[in-house]
């Protein structure tokens, strides 16, 4: 299944798409939160959909569309994942996974615009596969961490480097401004993706393709991940893990390329989908 979300921001509807097709949920699920998914909606709504999506309706295909998912509880970082990103960014490999959070009000919809804000000059993007989490996970096993996701989504984390590095080193700072982690277009289940870790994913900017690489290039692996992070913090129904982008930011290149107001991001990951933002001044 697809799940998506349409309608204002702050308003959005829970829906499907059936065959590039939107069709409205809200008759029977009043939205893709953290209740949701804990009370195993994803089961009823797969019923739902098996059985022909009685009451639902189609739904202009002109529609905006919003996160998947509800504002999570909680969207936490993985930094460093891709070897040749961490010897882009500087310092050693990690031989553990460096974990940070971003603020859940940074979350957006996959095409609205990033705001750029008002102390920035150093705006960069990283495209990442973002996990969402359907049962509480705490102290999980990495044989049993399949079995606490939901789905796989496109996430943007996008990063001001000045307030990453330069402020006191808490990359939290540099990560959780409005509109820096826009998410969608839609949440595919996982009986969707044959094999998470070979999944070509990339970025563009004004058509420029700057990364361009695997999700099996992480060193750390999504079932890895999912249990050592649960040992630090509870995951909950509809939290979000950012798994770590590829080699190709702007901060690398030489000299470094930051993002300014004018320029178009699209980003993608194969047999999930395609974000894209304008980025636009505050």
């Amino acid at each position: 299944m697809k799940l998506v979300r349409y309608g204002d921001a702050g308003l959005e509807s829970p829906a499907v798409m059936i065959d590039g097709k939107i069709i409205d949920a809200e008759c029977e699920f009043s939205q893709f939160d953290e209740g949701f998914f804990a009370c195993d909606g994803m089961s009823a709504l797969e019923a739902w959909v098996e059985d022909g999506c009685h009451g639902g309706f189609e739904v202009d295909p002109d529609v905006r569309i919003g996160s998947p998912i509800c504002r999570p509880s909680k969207i936490i970082g993985v930094g460093k994942n891709y070897a040749t990103h961490a010897k882009e960014f500087g310092g050693d490999v990690p031989t553990e996974p460096v974990l940070f959070l971003k603020a859940s009000s940074s979350f957006s919809g996959p095409f609205d615009d990033v705001v750029i804000p008002p102390a920035s000059r150093h705006l960069d993007y990283e495209v990442e596969l973002a996990v969402v989490i359907g049962r509480t996970a705490k102290n999980v096993t990495e044989e049993s961490a399949a079995e606490y996701i939901a789905g796989y989504s496109v996430i943007a984390d996008y990063s001001e480097r000045q307030f990453q590095k330069d402020h006191g080193g808490q990359w939290t700072k540099g990560k959780s401004a409005d509109t820096f982690s826009p998410m969608g277009p839609h949440l595919v289940t996982c009986d969707e993706i044959y094999d998470v870790e070979k999944l070509r994913i990339w970025t563009k900017v004004n058509t420029e393709l700057r990364q361009n690489s695997w999700t099996g290039d992480m060193m750390f692996k999504v079932p890895f991940l999912i249990s050592y992070i649960s040992k630090y913090m509870t995951l909950l129904p509809g939290d979000v893990i950012a798994t770590g982008t590829p080699e190709g930011v702007g901060m690398a290149m030489n000299p470094p390329c930051y993002l300014k107001k004018g320029d178009r991001v699209d980003m993608g990951i194969e047999n999930i989908g395609k974000i894209s933002q304008r980025i636009i001044s505050e």
